[in-house]
């Protein structure tokens, strides 16, 4: 059992849901990424997602576009990441996620990303553009390195990948709100809810929301359907609005424990 799946246990046991924190790795610097997980630990988060950037973020909308390419601009890497996890294994056991695309795994050697990820302190990976029909090689890996693999599904997923990823998901089922792009705040879909029922019938495994969640009152309604609410575009807005200032941390930790608490009550 690796730190998401003894989190889930543990919140579990005490009657709360999980709130996962998103935020690019690297946006604006390094130190700041370290700051803000260790004060987003501090203010409520459960688990970290790092967003891994790449040049072509499919799923994502324009304030994670633009956080990925201040992140590049600033020569953010997969192994300058893998230092920035191994970093903060000195100082912390909040589980830890890389989100991202599949080419820079791809790129750097699945095999040797895996074991690298899981030796830094990484506990699992979404990798968003890779379906799980093709997903057994790193399923595989994974396991074998205590890393889990979350999966995707949306409200217009098919009956049989809804049941492939019920069986293969590890960790936590990632559900996407709505079928659209990241940070989409006015987008709601109605087919959420039951496609939430239809996982919780099939699978005892965890489930997460998340894009589009932006408020307080949108997590508390969140985390009334799933297991974990999963909020990265409206941290990551707060990051690029105090980019540059003194103050960058302290804000974003004051909006990170608002939605925490919603999450929580």
């Amino acid at each position: 059992m690796n730190r998401i799946e003894e989190r889930f246990k543990e919140l579990k046991k005490q009657g709360k849901k999980a709130f996962i924190s998103f935020i690019t790795a690297g946006d604006p610097d390094f130190v700041t990424s370290k700051a803000l997980v260790l004060e987003l630990e501090k203010r409520g988060a459960d688990i970290i997602e790092l967003g891994v950037p790449f040049s072509d973020p499919l799923a994502e909308g324009l304030i994670i576009q633009r956080s990925s390419q201040r992140a590049l601009e600033k020569g953010t890497s997969p192994p300058k990441i893998l230092s920035l996890v191994r970093e903060l294994r000195q100082e912390t056991e909040i589980p830890i996620i890389l989100m991202g695309y599949y080419n820079p795994i791809f790129k750097f050697g699945e095999r040797e990303f895996i074991e690298r990820a899981s030796q830094a302190g990484v506990d699992g990976l979404i990798i968003v553009d890779l379906p799980p029909e093709e997903a057994h090689f790193l399923l595989k890996e994974a396991e074998k390195n205590n890393l889990v693999l979350i999966l995707l599904l949306t409200p217009v997923s098919s009956e049989d990948r809804i049941k492939l990823v019920c069986q293969k998901s590890q960790g936590f089922i990632y559900c996407v709100a709505y079928t659209g792009i990241t940070g989409d705040e006015k987008r709601e879909d109605k087919n959420l809810t039951d496609l939430v029922a239809k996982v919780h019938s099939l699978t005892l495994t965890p489930v997460g929301i998340g894009f589009g969640i932006s408020s307080p009152q949108a997590a508390r309604k969140t985390a009334s359907l799933a297991e974990a609410v999963i909020v990265g575009s409206a941290i990551v807005k707060k990051i690029e609005k105090y980019q540059g200032t003194t103050t960058l941390v302290k804000e974003v930790g004051n909006f990170a424990e608002s939605l925490a608490r919603a999450v929580k009550e």
